[in-house]
């Protein structure tokens, strides 16, 4: 089964040809010029041709090959823009899909489970881990080497080193 991400949303549409103001939902907004092409929503039959890109602050500016009025645009509004697992970027060692991470167990150092975690926050500065306990209580850990000194995706498990306080 093809797993698809989702690069970006369509939040509003620029302009009266067609462009549309796209959140980001991937590390850089330059990525939408590496990409050729994009699935809307759950069409998976129909590759959307991306024919331009330009930036307007945190946004991606597209224009699509068809979508070529505001209607057309305002139709689109709310959507997310996708592609396959297989078109995605390659990633440097330490860098990992959101994706893969959800339901990962964490431990401590010592040994002790902690929990799953269950969502990754895009704060900006460092992602943070949001792990549930077995009381569902929300842990947050920053997603940096000194708190998460190891991380397995194959092994479905990451060791937590926390300072005092971080996990109660």
């Amino acid at each position: 089964m093809v797993q698809y991400f989702k690069v970006g949303q369509i939040v509003k549409v620029q302009g009266l040809k067609g462009e549309m103001r796209v959140y980001p939902l991937t590390d850089y907004k330059e990525r939408f010029e590496e990409i050729d092409w994009v699935y809307i929503e759950n069409d998976k039959e129909t590759k959307y041709e991306i024919e331009k890109v330009r930036y307007k602050g945190d946004l991606a500016i597209l224009k699509i090959k068809g979508i070529d009025s505001i209607d057309d645009a305002q139709k689109l509004i709310k959507k997310y823009l996708k592609i396959p697992r297989e078109n995605a970027r390659k990633l440097e060692d330490d860098e990992y899909f959101v994706s893969d991470l959800i339901g990962i167990k964490a431990y401590t150092v010592d040994g002790e489970y902690i929990g799953v975690l269950d969502e990754v926050l895009q704060t900006g500065a460092n992602d943070v881990y949001l792990i549930k306990n077995d009381e569902n209580k929300e842990i947050l850990i920053p997603a940096i080497k000194k708190f998460v000194p190891k991380l397995s995706i194959e092994d479905k498990k990451m060791i937590i080193d926390p300072i005092e306080g971080m996990i109660e």
